[in-house]
């Protein structure tokens, strides 16, 4: 194995290319492969479906990096040099064993694409700078255990999808509805029983500017939320392509929202069964603000659990997975 990981090291540094795989190869330790981190030139790193359980700070020293996909080991934490990937756009890092992020996180100036699926997060676990990621379209949090979104979640005004699936979610910030380009919201599998008003705002008036037609670029995701490379369309400058900026719109034939399996209100539910732009336009009518604003003002206990995640892969020590 070592002879092999070697010769990619090798070839890599010897044809200067800028991707290296090393997806499945059994890795436990990334210090053990020979010349990896004086791979400087590189942009893409895999190193998912291994059984790293640190990452070093010498990846740090990949400073050119796009692309770091570690899917599908068992990182317990992450050192805070991988902050200093400043070049660093796509980071998957789902079905690990993250309890926290380091400090510092939140100072990665490109990152567009961050996947924490399936670990042990929640919102304590979010280093104080998080919501500084203001460059990001894509943040999977599917899996894990948020009870609260923290409200600086409508800093991440360029937002296009969010995944908050099987979590223990039980509210939503207002300050959800502050994310004007938000195209797929998942929310289902949580604690939640009622929906903030502001997620049933629509945009504004259509408009068409002068920089509209040169302002799509397009670029390929891959997540673990599908599981496929899906093509995604991305806004350039802010309000160029149609839509006036400020409010939030998921019932367009190109958006997604999915919400099952929460306990919803007997109002909500009901609207649910004639479906979503029912939901929404529910949402945002006067009536729900007022019993929106009387439900909270009850403060009504929250739904109990009823997710056991004490058998997730990611709480089960070490020595048992690998068995």
């Amino acid at each position: 194995m070592s002879k092999s990981l070697k010769k990619i090291v090798e070839e890599s540094r010897d044809k200067n290319l800028p991707e290296v795989d090393m997806c499945d190869r059994g890795i436990s330790n990334l210090l053990d492969i020979p010349g990896l981190f004086t791979l400087s030139n590189i942009t893409q790193l895999v190193l998912s479906h291994n059984k790293l359980a640190t990452v070093p700070p010498n990846v740090a020293d990949l400073k050119n990096l796009e692309v770091l996909n570690m899917f599908n080991n068992q990182i317990e934490e992450l050192p805070t040099q991988i902050s200093s990937l400043q070049k660093l756009k796509h980071l998957n890092l789902g079905m690990n064993r993250l309890s926290t992020l380091p400090r510092g996180f939140g100072s990665l100036p490109a990152l567009e694409v961050l996947d924490l699926t399936y670990n042990n997060l929640n919102e304590s676990s979010l280093p104080g700078n998080f919501f500084y990621l203001t460059t990001l379209r894509a943040l999977y949090l599917s899996d894990n255990d948020f009870e609260i979104l923290p409200p600086d979640i409508g800093k991440l005004a360029k937002l296009q999808i969010l995944s908050l699936r099987d979590n223990d979610l039980i509210s939503l910030p207002k300050e959800i509805g502050d994310l004007a380009q938000l195209k797929e919201l998942h929310i289902q599998g949580n604690r939640l029983t009622v929906l903030p008003p502001e997620l049933g705002y629509k945009k504004s008036k259509a408009y068409i500017s002068s920089a509209s037609l040169i302002c799509l670029k397009r670029d390929i995701i891959v997540s673990s939320e599908s599981g496929l490379a899906s093509l995604i369309t991305f806004i350039g400058p802010k309000g160029c392509c149609g839509m006036e900026p400020g409010n939030l719109d998921l019932t367009g034939p190109k958006q997604v929202f999915k919400a099952e399996n929460n306990p919803w209100v007997t109002p909500i539910a009901d609207q649910f069964q004639l479906g979503v732009s029912h939901v929404f336009e529910y949402v945002r009518s006067e009536t729900y603000k007022y019993l929106y604003g009387r439900h909270m003002q009850a403060n009504p206990e929250a739904p109990k659990k009823n997710n056991d995640k004490s058998k997730k892969i990611s709480r089960k020590p070490l020595a048992a997975k690998n068995k």
